[in-house]
Order: structure tokens, then C-alpha cells, then sequence
């Protein structure tokens, strides 16, 4: 009898341990965390490095545009992404209805105007052809820039999201094209002049702080940051993930790599 008892507790006791090691077995899945190429993945492979002594395994999924990492993450591809900035996420939930939050801030990549074809922006001439990314808020971005460099003046209404549409003074008609952000580093060729995203600027080998002919404050409300389901964001591997993202030795990394083309923003 007490046998069988021993016999049954064990069981037990095994059936309970095996209920318990699931969920501390499901966690060793690695998370995939989405990035655009170029500085937001060789920042995240350090992050990875970092946060893996915390116990967090990351997969590092690289994407080429800015359309896809959001994507991802509301289909449950991605657990979080590292590429947008605070006012991009905030149109894209507006827009798209995703249940997304931003969890922690990450780096800055100050916008600049760059040409092949001048050298400052007093030699554009009338009717030249400027680009500008094509989303909401980095065309109005590129707008801003284009105003605080005299070049332009928006109704004062239109903020961060302002398009040509809000343009109300354009002294040398500039004609004002809106394309993909990640096409505009290779379509230098056919304008004039284009405001370049940072990160894309940096994976065309083109440095804000050496080749920019004009470039945005460095304080500003475009800092990136990390976003995850909602759902998610009081998990303890988002925690961390925040923790390994602000700690001393991606800093550093960031203040060696990019010197002042990129900027912490934590």
C-alpha cells in the first residue's frame, strides 16, 4: 500500500515539475526583434550580446523599408521592433488601428538635406526638385527642415505631419517629390537635393555630420524607439530588452561607431 502511494506521489510530483518546466522551456525561443538595416541592426547586435546575459535569446530580423516591421509585429512574426521613430508609431496606430506601445527610447537619427549636385542650398535654383520620404510624418519632417533653412514657409497648423499641401510661401517653386525613404539615398542622381532619413543616409555611406548640407537640431521629438504588442509590454523580457538597450555598453558602441550622426536618446 505505502508502495503504491510512493508510486502515485511520484507521479505527481513529475506531472507538476513537467507543468512548471513548459513555460520556463517556451521562454527559451528565442524573441525576434525586427530592424531596418544598417545602424538599428548593428546597435540590436550589441543589445543582443548584452541582454543575453540576462538570459534573453534574440533573433535579429533585418527588413529594407518601414512599412513591414509593423506589419510583423501585429501579425506575431516579430515580438518587438527597433526602427521607428515616437511619431511614426503613433500614425501608424492611428492609421492602422495596432495595438502597439512604445516601451523605451532608443537613438536619434537627425534628418539632413544632402546633394550631389550643390554644395549649399542658396545654389538651388527655381524649380528645383527636392525630395522628401513619402509617410506622413518624415515627409513632414523634411518639410520642417526645408522651413527652418528659409527655404519654405507651412501654415503654422500643419506640425509634425505637414505636406506640400501645406506649403504657403515656396519663393523658388520648388517642385516637391515624395518617394519611398530608402529610395531617396539612390535617386540623388535625378534631384537636385533630398532630405534623408538618417539611418538610410548612414547605409548609403553618407554621414549627417560630414556631408549634410544643412541638417535638424539635435533636440527634437523624433527619438526612436522600441515597440511591442500591448499585450506584451509588462512582460519580463520586455523589461530587460529595455534594460540591455540603455546599458553603458551599447552607449558606448553607438558614441564609438556613429559619433554624432547617431544619438542617444535615453
Amino acid at each position: 500500500m505505502k508502495r503504491r502511494q510512493l508510486l502515485k506521489t511520484a507521479a505527481l510530483s513529475g506531472l507538476v515539475a513537467a507543468l512548471y518546466a513548459a513555460p520556463l522551456h517556451a521562454q527559451d525561443k528565442p524573441l525576434k526583434i525586427g530592424v531596418t538595416g544598417g545602424p538599428h541592426a548593428q546597435i540590436m547586435e550589441v543589445v543582443k550580446k548584452v541582454v543575453e546575459k540576462d538570459g534573453v535569446k534574440l533573433q535579429i530580423v533585418e527588413f529594407s523599408d518601414y512599412v513591414q516591421p509593423n506589419a510583423a509585429l501585429a501579425a506575431g512574426d516579430l515580438d518587438a521592433n527597433s526602427y521607428q521613430h515616437l511619431p511614426y508609431l503613433e500614425a501608424q496606430i492611428k492609421d492602422r488601428g495596432y495595438k502597439f506601445s512604445s516601451v523605451g527610447y532608443t537613438i536619434t537619427f537627425p534628418m539632413g538635406i544632402y546633394s550631389k549636385k550643390i554644395k549649399s542650398l542658396k545654389d538651388l535654383k527655381e524649380g528645383a526638385r527636392f525630395g522628401v520620404p513619402n509617410d506622413p510624418t518624415n515627409g513632414g519632417r523634411g518639410l520642417l527642415l526645408l522651413q527652418s533653412q528659409g527655404l519654405i514657409k507651412l501654415k503654422p497648423e500643419a506640425g509634425l505631419k505637414a505636406t506640400a499641401l501645406d506649403i504657403v510661401s515656396n519663393p523658388k517653386k520648388l517642385k516637391i517629390l515624395e518617394l519611398d525613404a530608402a529610395q531617396l539615398p539612390r535617386s540623388l542622381d535625378d534631384l537636385d537635393a533630398a532630405a534623408i532619413n538618417g539611418n538610410y543616409a548612414e547605409s548609403a555611406g553618407l554621414s549627417p555630420t560630414r556631408d549634410a548640407i544643412a541638417i535638424e537640431e539635435a533636440k527634437g521629438p523624433y527619438a526612436n524607439v522600441i515597440a511591442v504588442r500591448t499585450e506584451d509590454k509588462d512582460k519580463p523580457w520586455v523589461a530587460k530588452l529595455v534594460k540591455a538597450y540603455h546599458s553603458p555598453e551599447v552607449k558606448q558602441f553607438i558614441a564609438g561607431k556613429f559619433k554624432e550622426s547617431v544619438i542617444t536618446s535615453w
